[in-house]
């Protein structure tokens, strides 16, 4: 990895087991941060989708990777030192379960949001192969003169219904 990688990637938080009140309360305070920070992303994703500016949400992707990474990682800390983090901020994990569980309804909306933009983009992609394919129909005869045969699927264009 580079330096530029390791940078972009170091947690904001310490994986370690928190020794510590302030470590523990430090720990949950960051990650709290984390979940605020790509709720806020993904909120203005969701509404960069709505309003069909597509290459704008596009654009929110590599932050939105990092964060969801940050917000993974920390959740598999808190799973593991859930003990810890209980005892010595207890008030602190309460908040960070409360603020958890408030953020997987906009996630879901945002999910919803993101799915609906691909089935209506595939839906536009195979009218276009559709179209293109209709245009390259010859309307003479074939060989020998007889009828000309049904044209292939339009080439060039794939459609890929298992995203």
């Amino acid at each position: 990895m580079t330096d530029h990688t390791d940078q972009a990637t170091k947690l904001p938080f310490s994986t370690a087991r928190p020794g510590s009140p302030m470590e523990a309360e430090q720990f949950c305070s960051s990650v709290c941060q984390t979940m605020e920070r790509l709720l806020d992303l993904i909120e203005r994703e969701t509404e960069l989708v709505r309003a069909g500016q597509l290459m704008a949400a596009g654009e929110l992707q590599a932050d939105k990777a990092l964060l969801i990474h940050h917000y993974t990682q920390g959740v598999i800390y808190a799973k593991e030192h859930a003990v810890a983090l209980g005892n010595l901020a207890p008030a602190a994990v309460q908040a960070l379960r409360r603020q958890h569980s408030e953020f997987q309804p906009v996630l879901r909306i945002n999910l919803a949001v993101l799915s609906t933009a691909r089935e209506v983009a595939n839906n536009i992609v195979a009218v276009v192969a559709k179209t293109v394919g209709a245009k390259q129909r010859s309307t003479t005869y074939g060989p020998g003169g007889t009828a000309p045969q049904a044209p292939r699927a339009a080439e060039g264009i794939a459609v890929n219904r298992s995203l």
